[in-house]
Parts: structure tokens; sequence; C-alpha cells
């Protein structure tokens, strides 16, 4: 399968809406093109869903929804058990799909691809754990009964960067919990999503329960179904920026929200730590999906004593990085998403070095066809430097020296966001400390990846509200309904 074809992959996915279990044109005929990033050229088409899609789709979920919360929830779980066991006998098509409207690299394509299957598989046995609670009011008057009952429709709006595991992260609680969903995924990567859907299907989703609407319109789509009164949740991942507005949105109908928002992650490396390793997991941090991620580590901040050998071992690891196009087996860094996203990078670089910042590697943006930026390592960065103030999202690694604990914690914290952090000590009861002192919902102690299917995965001030994965992912869509009786 290594060798296999875009036809191969494509034949995966279907190029239509997936509404109430039917595959359709967009209401007003309008498509919109699919770009391959290593090409920077159009290799397909998919129907490009508008307002009145969005809200048949609503309605079919609507249709689908009672009669999917009334299915037991063994039967609920089985459909995602067998979803898992599908998108693992498909993981070599699915990871081709990626690459080629995502652009990653294969090898991190068929990593997504088996992190996301693991949340259907997580969420078939959870289904069967959506427990209430019976107790007795303090006074003695009458017994607390506790039951939890879905949501209702919710609406998921998904991002570019991890085309599967963002979908399958919200699909599987949403079908535990006894939901039935419209999927909005983004406009650069609809193709996963489709598949996904029509996966879904084949396991066995009743007509309805699973919607999946592409759309370059996201804004009046999104719009109209929050504002459509059977739609009952809404989970977003994406920029804090669009967050907000989704937010606002949102109250106009009192929408319950699941947000998992932009991320600043700080890299700590403190001078008692394993260097080697921590450039290890600096590896994992910054380079997973090329940079592209709200967890990628965004800003480094590492003991003076150590500063040096961290920066020398980082740049080193990156600069033997193999830069080229995700299909090729021997790539490890495949191009960005779009031009867009190149330009940004380029831009944050560029004002990062006005500001004193050195090049110890990269830089540079490659000669050669498709968005690709060359991985780039600065060092002599000030604790000011505007780098330090947004999401790179890209393979850039900016380092700032600290003297002790307390300035580093100071300015890891010192931003609006809260997603995750990456911490190195050689000391468990000093990382412990510090840990807890990081405002952030996530850390990860001498580890460069904190996710995981069975971990409650969000963050805490503008980075979001609630969380995904874990017991507490299927939560988010139950509402808890109490009844006082007494006997």
């Amino acid at each position: 399968m290594n060798n296999m074809t875009s036809d191969g992959a494509l034949k995966l996915a279907p190029t239509q809406l997936l509404i109430g279990g039917e595959r359709r044109d967009s209401s007003d005929g309008a498509l919109m093109d699919v770009y391959d990033p290593a090409t920077a050229s159009v290799f397909t088409q998919v129907a490009d869903g508008s307002v009145e899609d969005g809200l048949s789709a609503v309605e079919a979920a609507a249709a689908a929804g009672p009669g999917w919360a009334a299915t037991p929830p063994r039967q609920r779980g089985e459909v995602l058990r067998r979803t898992f066991e599908l998108m693992t006998e498909h993981a070599e098509e699915l990871a081709h799909l990626m690459v080629l409207e995502n652009g990653k690299a294969l090898r991190d394509a068929r990593s997504e691809v088996a992190y996301a299957a693991e949340f259907f598989r997580w969420y078939a046995e959870e289904a069967v754990r959506g427990f209430g609670e019976l107790g007795t009011a303090p006074s003695g008057a009458n017994r607390i009964l506790v039951m939890r009952q879905p949501v209702g429709v919710c609406v998921l709006v998904t991002p570019w960067n991890f085309p599967a595991a963002m979908a399958t992260r919200k699909i599987g609680p949403a079908l535990a919990a006894g939901c039935s969903v419209v999927l909005k995924p983004a406009s650069d990567t609809p193709l996963t999503a489709l598949a996904i859907g029509a996966l879904l299907e084949e396991a066995g989703a009743p007509a309805g329960v699973v919607n999946v609407v592409p759309s370059r319109k996201s804004g009046p789509v999104v719009s109209a179904m929050l504002h459509d009164p059977r739609v009952r949740k809404l989970s977003f991942t994406g920029s804090t920026e669009v967050g907000r507005a989704l937010l606002h949105e949102a109250a106009d109908t009192i929408v319950n929200t699941s947000m998992e928002l932009g991320g600043n992650a700080p890299f700590l490396v403190l001078d008692d730590a394993d260097v080697s390793a921590a450039v290890e997991g600096a590896m994992l941090a910054k380079m997973r999906n090329g940079g592209e991620a709200c967890t990628a580590a965004n800003r480094f901040y590492v003991h003076r004593s150590v500063a040096d050998e961290f920066s020398r071992g980082l740049a080193d690891a990156m600069g033997h990085l193999v830069v080229g196009p995700g299909s090729d087996p021997a790539t490890e860094l495949g191009p960005l998403v779009n031009p867009a996203a190149v330009e940004k990078v380029e831009e944050l670089v560029a004002g990062a070095l006005d500001e004193g910042a050195r090049a110890l590697l990269g830089a540079t943006r490659p000669d050669r066809t498709g968005w690709y930026y060359d991985p780039t390592v600065l060092t002599n960065v000030g604790s000011t430097n505007p780098i330090l103030g947004e999401e790179v999202f890209g393979p850039v690694a900016p380092i700032v020296v600290f003297d002790d604990d307390e300035e580093a914690i100071a300015a890891a914290n010192d931003t609006e966001f809260g997603l995750v952090s990456y911490l190195y000590t050689g000391d468990l009861a000093r990382g412990l400390r510090v840990a807890e002192a990081l405002e952030a919902g996530m850390i990860g102690l001498n580890r460069g990846l904190v996710s995981d299917p069975a971990a409650p995965f969000g963050g805490v001030k503008q980075s979001g509200i609630g969380r995904e994965g874990g017991h507490e992912g299927m939560l988010e869509y139950l509402e808890s309904k109490y009844i006082a009786v007494q006997w």
C-alpha cells in the first residue's frame, strides 16, 4: 500500500454532502476546489454546502435524534466499535487521503489515523457508562435522583490540521451519549470527514444520525444552524478569534458550547533537565504535524546553564529532517496547508529577526513547488519579541533564556492562552511544583506528547471551555436532569 495512487485514496471519500443518509449535491450546485499543498494544485472538487444544506442537515439530525437516543447504549457502542475496526482496516487509504488534502508527512498521517480511530474504540466502551446518581437530601425529606440524557442535535465544527482526529474526538462521545450530529469540516480538508461519515454509515449509524456538510461559506452556514432552535450543542475546534465570534452567535439561543481554541504552548527546560531527553521531547512537541497543531510548543524557555547545549541539539535534530511531499515515506516534514499559512510564518520570523533574534537554523522558504517552510531555530529571542505572542503554526522554534524557575513560570503564564505547557526537569517534586503553577489545562512533564483519548483534553483562559476525551468528553454531550422523589 506504500505506493498507493491518489485515485486509490480518493475511492474511500465521497465528494457529495451527507444529509439524512443520502449523498447530495449542494442545493445551489456549488463546488469547491481541494488543493494538494505539495504541488499547490487542485486535485478534486467537493460539494460546497449552502445555508439551505446546513438547515436540511439539522432537520435530518433532529428527525433521527429521538430514535438514536432511545437506542440501547450497547448498540450505540457497537456502531462505534465497528467504525473503529473499519478505520483500522482502511488506515492506509485514510492516511494517504490526509496527505493529499492536508500535506502532512505520511508518517504523521498514519499516526493520526491510529489516534483518531481510538476515539471510536474508547467511546464504544464509554457508551455504556452514562450513569446517573441517587442520593438523599440533607434534610431527609426526599431522594435526589439524577439522570443523564442526550443534549440533542449537535453542530460539530472541526479544523484542517487534524481532519480525522478532530472529527472522531467529537463524533465519538456525541454518538455514545445518544446525540445526532452535523459535522462542518474545514474547507481545506473536507475529504477525510466525508470518508469518516461513509465509514460510520457502513458501521450501522442510522440515516440522519451523522450528517457531513463541507462548505466554504462557513460563517453563514454555521450561524444559520446555531439559530435553529433544534440545535442544542456546538462543539468547535479552531482559533480563539473565531471561537469568540461563535460564542456570541451561540448566546442568541443559549446553545450549550464546548470550545477547543488557540494555544501558545511554552516548553520549559530547567537547569537539572536531561538535555538530550528535552531535545527529543521538543521534537515531538514542536514538530508533530510540522508544527501545525494547537498543542505545538511555541515558546522555548531554557535555563541559561543549558541553553547553548539545548539550542545546538534542537537545531541539529531539526536540521536533519527530510523535507518533501508527504506522500514520500522518507519525508519527515511536509508542506504547510496553504499559502496564507506560509506567509504568516514568514512574517512572524521576519518580525522576530527585526527585533534582534538570530537564526541558528532556517528562517528561509525553500525554492520548490508547494507551500513549504524550512525548519527554523531562533536564538537571542528577547522576552518581548512579538513572535512569543502569537501561535506560529509552523516549524519554527524561538528560544528564550531564563535564570530561575519563578522567571520561567511568569513568562510561560504571560499569555491569554492556556492549553498545554511542557516541562523538563530531573527532579519530579520540583516538576510537580512548577506544573501546579503553570496556567494550562494540560501539562507534559518530561513528555513531549499529551494527547490521549482516555484523558481530558482542553485548556483554561482563552484556550477553551470544556474537555474532550476521557469520561469528561461524553459528559459534554449529556444534560443532568434532577428528579425529587420520596418513597
